[in-house]
């Protein structure tokens, strides 16, 4: 799949509706966690700029993972959004909003996801060309209650909420309105990881696809 995706995201997350977000110390430990996830039939994968060798790892996953659409985050210069994108990255998610990085992005015909939290920041990056905004990180202003409430004044924007979402509470952020969730830590608790016990992350997925359908 090439890395034009910008008219197919907005369907690919009404049809998939969860991201999970990969944020490992080792690029090993994160090619295990994509894998756990994508077993358990997760198909939205964002790997964490973050991450060592990242756009290693984002090379791999694209070869390993044909039917995943993988993406990068937590991307914070135009020149890592470069990298991302040369690396086969289809999708960039970015914590806060810069003009430069979505203007880049647009005339690439990349879907970019900036990071916001206020009416004013979600504005700003809509009209800025941003494909969807990232609300972030969403419990500190209220999680779902906080989704609903910012769903009349902004409704034609398609909003994902990160930093706060749960499996307990990730089907109720959608029928609050929000167009897809991502999840990094819930999705991939820390002595689960470093046990290796890639089953039961496997299994916490199904059930979380489950949930959300």
């Amino acid at each position: 799949m090439s890395n034009s995706l910008c008219p197919t995201w907005l369907t690919l997350l009404k049809k998939h509706r969860v991201i999970a977000v990969i944020r490992a110390e080792k690029r090993e430990l994160a090619r295990q966690m994509a894998l756990a996830v994508a077993s358990g039939g997760m198909q939205l994968i964002e790997v964490t700029w973050n991450t060592p060798q990242a756009a290693k790892l984002v090379v791999e996953l694209r070869r390993e993972l044909p039917d995943c659409i993988i993406g990068a985050g937590t991307l914070l210069s135009l020149s890592q959004m470069h990298e991302a994108i040369q690396a086969g990255s289809q999708f960039l998610f970015t914590p806060h909003i810069d003009p430069e990085i979505i203007q880049a992005a647009v005339n690439l015909n990349v879907p970019i996801i900036p990071g916001a939290l206020t009416p004013t920041e979600i504005m700003t990056a809509w009209n800025l060309g941003a494909t969807c905004v990232k609300v972030f990180p969403v419990q500190a202003l209220g999680g779902v209650k906080y989704i609903k409430n910012l769903r009349s004044p902004l409704g034609e924007i398609p909003l994902i909420p990160t930093g706060g979402v749960t499996l307990e509470n990730a089907a109720e952020f959608i029928s609050s309105g929000a167009i897809a969730i991502g999840l990094s830590s819930e999705l991939f608790p820390k002595h689960l990881v470093m046990s290796g016990d890639w089953d039961l992350i496997t299994q916490q997925t199904v059930t979380l696809l489950q949930k959300i359908k």
